[in-house]
């Protein structure tokens, strides 16, 4: 068995090291920073280490050096005497409560301020935070250090509120403030978050904060590379490739297919998403875990609303500012998909100062289809005879396209009038296929061209064209002009070819005729 043990769900580092949990040593980029800037924002989605390497850095700067034996940052030559630590932690509070926010802030000054003996007056909150600051600065000797975690949550969670957005937003442009009127007193300043809102005083008001989101040297700061996996925990991926009944290279590849793929810049390293892993190694079993719960709950609809075809996400372009800066008053997803951890970089075109992004991996691709499908499909479809997900998988599993195109001709009939639309119905089939737990691609290039849609199984590839308003015949001779199964030839699975036509005429509307060929080789 594994001698790992898994630190799911602990986020302090004290936690960590004292109760012998593995600990993945971040601590090589503590000296990279102090050196680096003074302020600093970083962008990463839930659930990706980020309280992780705040509480790491608030045990430096306390100077508890026997928490770093071993660890990187115990040979540097730094400055261990410890700093008053200000640690905001934004992420414990229900904000659709009209006095979240201030309810917390408060909660939190009044425990710093017992902390340094300073009497609660009637100031603001803002005025409050203030005279923290200097009275730590003037009872220690020392310069403070401010670390916030999750400062967009107050903001993110009542996108639809626009009432309660502004008055949050003002009250957080107060408090941070105090971040550049108060910089004498400040030696270190880390915040961290999911958005940018460049309304908040960190943003428009502090002009020199490091945002380090897309930053080369801080690509790898949170997550693991494959590396970190592989070296820490090599016994933990024994025991599940055991478990699986397959080699250790297959289960790695197993992992990285389902985990890996997530990059903050144009030459950072492909990123796991360690919760999502250490689930998979904890419970033995490579399955798609990530529902990512601080995700806004209005992306989905923003996502519906762009009219984006669903399997175009995976190949959109963006610029740098819109990666940083999108916010709800902008009318496109994608910073926000990125941002949310549902796209991530394939690459940078320097030439078109261009980012083209996509999916990281399978496990995300089937949390965003998970996501969609309750907006193109009504409620109760898919979990009513004989529309299940589940009988759908059986027909790809089995090889039985006959059968998943009769089903799918049924599940289109039952949509309502205003969901009768060819986006609408590429977009069922790629949800349709993904929430399958298949290898789903569309717009799959090849010499010729692009086909629609590919699904591969263990066993089984299909080809989809669709066509709208024309015919399953024409669908199925641009799938031989354009040779889209010849890359398949040398492949042992059956590959099944699939040309359809979906109609928008009224008397038969949705899917109306397919045809189905087996390759021949």
């Amino acid at each position: 068995m594994a001698a790992e043990k898994y630190p799911i769900g602990i986020q302090t580092f004290s936690e960590i090291i004292n109760g012998g949990f593995t600990y993945v040593d971040k601590t090589h980029f503590i000296p990279k920073l102090l050196n680096h800037s003074k302020y600093y924002f970083l962008s990463r989605p839930r659930r990706f280490g980020k309280s992780l390497f705040l509480s790491t850095l608030h045990a430096f700067f306390d100077g508890k050096r026997d928490l770093f034996k071993g660890l990187y940052v115990d040979k540097a030559d730094l400055d261990w005497n410890p700093s008053p630590v200000l640690h905001f932690d934004l992420n414990s509070e229900n904000f659709l409560d009209e006095d979240g926010l201030p309810h917390l802030l408060n909660r939190l000054l009044e425990d710093y301020e017992r902390q340094y003996s300073i009497s609660i007056k009637s100031d603001s909150i803002s005025g409050r935070f203030a005279r923290l600051i200097r009275e730590a600065f003037e009872r220690t000797g020392r310069k403070v250090v401010i670390l916030v975690d999750e400062y967009d949550k107050p903001l993110l969670e009542i996108e639809d509120r626009k009432e309660l957005f502004e008055k949050n937003q003002a009250i957080l442009k107060g408090f941070f403030g105090n971040l550049k009127s108060m910089d004498s007193y400040i030696r270190f300043a880390f915040l961290t978050g999911v958005a940018r809102f460049n309304k908040v005083s960190i943003f428009s008001d502090l002009n020199n904060i490091n945002d380090i989101s897309l930053n080369n040297d801080f690509a790898d700061i949170c997550g693991w590379t494959e590396h970190e996996l592989t070296s820490n925990f090599e016994g933990s991926i024994n025991d599940l490739s055991v478990r699986l009944c397959e080699s250790y290279e297959s289960t790695v590849g197993s992992l990285r297919y389902y985990y890996d793929g997530y990059r903050f810049s144009e030459e950072g390293s492909r990123l796991y998403n360690p919760y999502s892993v250490m689930l998979a190694l904890s419970e033995r079993r490579i399955e798609a875990f990530w529902f990512e719960t601080g995700t806004p709950t209005f992306l989905a609809r923003r996502v519906k609303e762009s009219g984006i075809v669903l399997p175009d996400f995976d190949h959109q372009y963006s610029d740098r500012e819109d990666l940083l800066e999108a916010g709800f008053d902008t009318g496109s997803p994608i910073g926000l998909m990125f941002q949310t951890g549902y796209l991530t970089i394939d690459y940078y075109d320097p030439r078109l100062r261009m980012y083209k992004l996509r999916f990281p991996n399978h496990e995300v691709e089937i949390g965003f289809a998970r996501r969609l499908m309750p907006l193109y499909i009504p409620k109760g479809e898919l979990s009513s005879f004989p529309f299940s997900l589940l009988n759908f998988k059986l027909n790809l599993v089995k090889g039985e396209p006959e059968e998943f195109m009769e089903r799918l001709k049924s599940l289109l009939k039952s949509l309502p009038y205003e969901s009768q639309n060819e986006d609408n119905y590429r977009n069922i089939v790629w949800l349709l296929c993904t929430l399958c737990d298949t290898d789903t691609l569309a717009e799959r290039h090849s010499y010729r061209g692009r086909s629609d849609l590919e699904v591969k199984t263990t066993e089984y590839i299909y080809i989809f064209e669709f066509k709208y308003d024309r015919n399953e015949t024409e669908a199925m001779e641009q799938i031989h002009n354009r040779d889209y199964a010849g890359q398949y030839r040398a492949d042992n699975r059956k590959v099944f070819l699939i040309g359809a036509n979906f109609s928008s005429r009224e008397a038969d509307r949705g899917l109306t005729g397919w045809e189905i060929e087996e390759l021949c080789r």
